[in-house]
């Protein structure tokens, strides 16, 4: 009778070593998440820009992640802010809203208006940004956004421009 009781308690602790459970065979490298929205812009030149915007974020790390954005706005007289930019982004996440600030840099090109021989003169500057917005999910694969930006661009006109753009937009999450 005792051999049975080791033999019973043996097995239960070799039991209680064993594993049943399985190791992950696949694991994400982070979230994508792909939008576009409307852009309207208070420039320092001229009157309100306003236009589209596109935009993707690919968060690696649980508040952290990389922003990249496309800027197109004009105003009535054809002239317009075109913007490339890259940077990173921290997040936090309160149930539904996802607050983040965004740094960035990139590239913006002016279109200026038409010189009195009928050139119009198209510029490319440097710039760096920085941001706040929010998005709120909608569905698990649906966000909308509202987002703020101010840009810095170097070197424009002999000295810089600084637009302060809004974006109010909807991005799909890929999962």
């Amino acid at each position: 009778m005792l051999t049975k009781v080791v033999l019973f308690l043996g097995l239960l602790g070799a039991a209680s070593m064993l594993s049943a459970q399985a190791n992950p065979t696949a694991t994400r490298a982070g979230d994508l998440k792909i939008g576009g929205g409307f852009s309207t812009a208070d420039s320092d030149y001229g009157n309100r820009f306003n236009g589209g915007a596109a935009y993707f974020d690919f968060d690696f790390l649980p508040h952290i992640g990389v922003t990249g954005e496309f800027h197109f706005v004009k105003d009535q007289n054809d002239l317009y802010e075109k913007t490339y930019e890259v940077g990173g982004r921290y997040f936090r996440e309160y149930r539904r809203f996802v607050p983040y600030g965004k740094v960035l840099y990139g590239r913006g090109v002016f279109n200026f208006p038409v010189t009195p021989d009928g050139f119009r003169p198209n510029l490319a500057y440097n710039l760096i940004a920085a941001g706040i917005g929010t998005d709120y999910k909608v569905k698990p694969y649906l966000y909308v956004r509202a987002d703020w930006e101010y840009q810095q661009w170097f070197g424009f006109a002999g000295s810089s421009l600084t637009p302060n753009i809004l974006t109010l937009g909807a991005a799909y999450r890929f999962r």
